[in-house]
């Protein structure tokens, strides 16, 4: 049986002696405290499910993101976004605290203070980092901790983007990477945006493509490690191939685009561009969009998933961004196709001759 010992006012001290387990000792402020959870540690040794939390005494939450960190964001394909969100939290004021006092309403305030600075897809994204930490930590560290994580709300996810190029965006984005204070990015900057509206690829398919992976004479990429893990075809458009032709390549180049290190700094260069060329609320992945909406019209959705990479036709619904204009165009056409129709189904005019015989009106 667990011993409670009243050591002073508001001070009572809980002991579990178990054979095989160290002694556990907790001191509280009331005694129904001291008694739950004496008897919740005991219950665990018998079922054999306590973990003794005294080899996390010091451990704080900035730890256990360091050894995150270190033992899983690097082994990730790219963890530069993962490792700035690590980064992040390791400076807030929460990171000091022990891991083993971080409870539930914490991290929920750390929630509602986030979505006052950032959208909710950044808290979204932080706080899932956060919950496969403790899974991580729990299931393969066999760190004895709650998934206090599990017991938080999540942001909404924000609706899908719907960002499309209009009126000459297009132009004045392209005019905007061929500036001369852009010089250090040309002609890489460039041939990113041409190459992500004319294939629709992820910025991080564009800087990873080899010239091992590219056959022009074909007019097909082969992406072989996609964001989702599968490999993948990517069709060439006339286009497109004198784009990848038209870059300079020195030999013993692997890589075609070789302006940019990762993501960020394509991100970055494609913010300024936007600024010079006074485009707002356009990101480099809106371009994916652009060329998704341009390329729907004109085939259908299975093919569509099949040159995008989506394993489901729910994405081709989500990147179709049509404008009024072009549902209008395409009630169009559905309506000429049916006055074609109709024609054809018409039955031909009757005429008389000139020796009072009837037969068909002849075209001129």
């Amino acid at each position: 049986m667990p011993t409670i010992v009243k050591r002073g006012p508001y001070q009572y001290q809980a002991t579990v002696r178990r054979r095989g387990y160290k002694t556990q000792c907790k001191t509280f402020e009331t005694r129904a405290e001291a008694d739950f959870w004496a008897m919740a540690v005991e219950s665990s040794m018998n079922s054999g499910q306590f973990r003794d939390p005294s080899g996390l005494k010091g451990v704080t939450l900035e730890d256990a993101l360091r050894n995150y960190n270190t033992k899983v964001t690097a082994h990730k394909k790219r963890p530069q976004q993962e490792r700035s969100r690590i980064s992040m939290l390791c400076r807030h004021p929460m990171a000091k605290r022990y891991v083993v006092n971080m409870r539930a309403r914490d991290f929920a305030e750390y929630r509602d203070e986030r979505l006052t600075q950032v959208g909710h897809n950044s808290v979204r994204l932080e706080l899932a980092l956060l919950s496969h930490l403790y899974t991580i930590a729990i299931k393969e560290w066999g760190w004895p901790l709650a998934h206090e994580l599990s017991n938080v709300r999540k942001p909404k996810v924000p609706r899908g983007r719907e960002r499309r190029l209009v009126d000459d965006e297009e132009e004045r984005l392209l005019a905007a990477t061929r500036l001369p204070r852009r010089r250090q990015c040309s002609p890489w900057l460039e041939a990113c945006v041409r190459l992500a509206i004319e294939t629709g690829k992820r910025a991080g398919e564009i800087l990873d493509l080899e010239w091992s992976h590219v056959h022009l004479n074909r007019r097909i990429v082969r992406i072989v490690d996609s964001k989702n893990g599968d490999s993948r075809t990517v069709p060439l458009s006339g286009l497109a191939v004198d784009i990848i032709r038209g870059l300079p390549r020195e030999p013993g180049d692997r890589w075609v685009i070789q302006g940019f290190y990762d993501t960020n700094g394509l991100d970055a260069a494609f913010a300024i561009a936007c600024k010079d060329a006074g485009i707002e609320n356009l990101r480099f992945h809106d371009l994916r969009h652009e060329a998704a909406s341009r390329m729907a019209p004109h085939m259908k959705a299975q093919e569509l998933a099949k040159v995008f990479g989506w394993k489901t036709l729910q994405m081709a619904m989500r990147y179709y961004n049509p404008t009024d204009d072009e549902l209008v165009s395409l009630v169009s056409r559905v309506e000429r196709a049916r006055a074609e129709v109709i024609r054809a189904e018409q039955p031909a005019p009757y005429s008389h001759g000139a020796d009072g015989t009837s037969g068909l009106a002849l075209p001129d």
